[in-house]
């Protein structure tokens, strides 16, 4: 009779090995190996061995483009690109308590409507569901719910039922009973999440899958789960803010960096259609060191208020804090505007803060952050119908950005009337804005423009 063997598996990149070391070999990451016990005839617990495979010519494949259902959540249909596709595997983390659950309950009570709908919870009872449903005002007439944590039961009740679209919450809780470790392992994990996978793509099933998050904010398990997956949203939120954000970092049926936005209520989650808007409706016009920058999250724009407090400081290294800011940029952004102009920024505690608790990725925003700066230091209050955009270099050049257009025309939407941009920019304006543009090439003509 065949024995279990001993292997040692890369927590990131899920390579075996024979024996412990310091360094994954695969990878290079250190300290990640851990021992699992594989089982014998671990190839079978995959799933049934299949016929030889036949090649086919790409080009004589049938098929095309895949229609897509409809959740009936206008920001989760955005993140996922249109809908879900079916076969799709869609992968959600974020912090615990962010809303996870109650975005896929609602969604779910939305879609069973018109698919079936399966709900499968290790964390919750039947009960805490029908607790939570109720606070959210949901019937549930049509969405069936299962407790479970071993995964032959779990695909048991899939062929039993044979739903459109199954949610597992949350996969770190299912075990196989072909692996002796315990639920939330590296190995089932991988092996849990593999044979779900492959059960969506042979029915056609659209599958949602839970996972929880390190203290690192990194999904937690083997990182080959963000691999298999067709999609990797993540859920996230500042604690003293009530606005979540739903973000695509990885999608291969749409657009990757698209983002959702929802609003945490005791009703649950509500949707922001317009988070531009929101993000702006508590701004002091004319107050110093507030800036509005028009960003690009995916292919949505979203008008943000960056905000500066620059005040002289005592201490030997003064303090450069920041908020939605990488403190990298604003390290290069400060060095830039006390070489190029002299501002006399190096005796002073700068703040930087992006307010609603939104975060900011793109260097598009360069200009608007150095023109907060100014006009703090300055104690300067900016015209408030002015937005601000441009990537700056380490000469004080402006460089130009992507996707002027859009930003600008979300601007003039909100009332917007001036705009500072990149001079390469002028050739992509929208036609008949409504905004006057004024183009400048470099940081100091542009910290002119905003002090006159």
């Amino acid at each position: 009779m065949a024995r279990a063997k001993q292997r040692f598996i890369c927590g990131d990149c899920g390579a075996e090995q024979l024996r412990w070391e310091g360094r994954c070999n695969a990878c290079g990451a250190w300290n990640t190996l851990q021992e699992v016990t594989i089982p014998a005839g671990r190839a079978a617990a995959v799933g049934p061995r299949r016929d030889t495979p036949i090649p086919q010519l790409l080009a004589a494949v049938e098929g095309g483009e895949e229609a897509r259902w409809r959740v009936g959540l206008e920001e989760l249909d955005r993140v996922l690109g249109g809908g879900l596709v079916p076969g799709s595997a869609v992968l959600i983390g974020g912090d615990p308590g962010i809303g996870k659950s109650t975005l896929l309950l609602e969604a779910m009570e939305a879609l069973s409507g018109q698919r079936e709908v399966l709900y499968v919870s290790g964390e919750e009872s039947i009960r805490q569901l029908k607790l939570r449903a109720q606070r959210l005002g949901l019937g549930g007439e049509r969405l069936r719910v299962v407790m479970e944590n071993r995964l032959e039961s779990v695909l048991a009740a899939v062929t039993a039922v044979d739903p459109s679209v199954l949610v597992v919450d949350s996969i770190q809780t299912l075990a196989s009973d072909g692996h002796p470790s315990g639920a939330g392992s590296i190995t089932q994990v991988r092996e849990c999440a593999a044979r779900l996978i492959m059960e969506a793509k042979q029915r056609g099933m659209a599958l949602f899958l839970v996972g929880h998050v390190t203290k690192d904010g990194q999904i937690a398990g083997p990182r080959v789960l963000e691999h298999m997956v067709d999609t990797v949203l993540y859920f996230e939120g500042e604690r003293g803010h009530n606005y979540r954000i739903l973000r695509a970092v990885k999608n291969r049926f749409g657009a990757a960096n698209e983002i959702g936005v929802f609003e945490m209520r005791d009703s649950g989650l509500h949707q922001v259609p317009n988070p531009s808007e929101l993000f702006l409706s508590e701004r002091v016009r004319g107050a110093s060191g507030s800036v509005v920058f028009p960003g690009m999250e995916g292919s949505r724009p979203v008008l943000l208020e960056i905000q500066s407090l620059v005040a002289p400081s005592l201490l030997a290294q003064p303090r450069r804090t920041t908020l939605g800011l990488e403190a990298n940029r604003l390290a290069m952004l400060t060095a830039v505007l006390e070489k190029r102009l002299g501002l006399g920024l190096f005796n002073h505690d700068i703040f930087v803060n992006v307010a609603g608790g939104f975060r900011i990725n793109e260097p598009a925003a360069d200009l608007a952050v150095a023109a907060s700066l100014f006009a703090s230091h300055r104690n300067l209050g900016a015209d408030p119908g002015l937005v601000i955009l441009g990537e700056m270099g380490l000469a004080g050049e402006v460089r130009a950005v992507a996707h002027v257009a859009a930003r600008l025309k979300e601007a003039a939407k909100l009332g917007f009337t001036r705009c500072l941009l990149p001079a390469k920019c002028l050739g992509h304006l929208p036609p008949g804005l409504a905004m006057r543009a004024e183009p400048v090439e470099s940081v100091g003509e542009a910290l002119e423009k905003v002090a006159g």
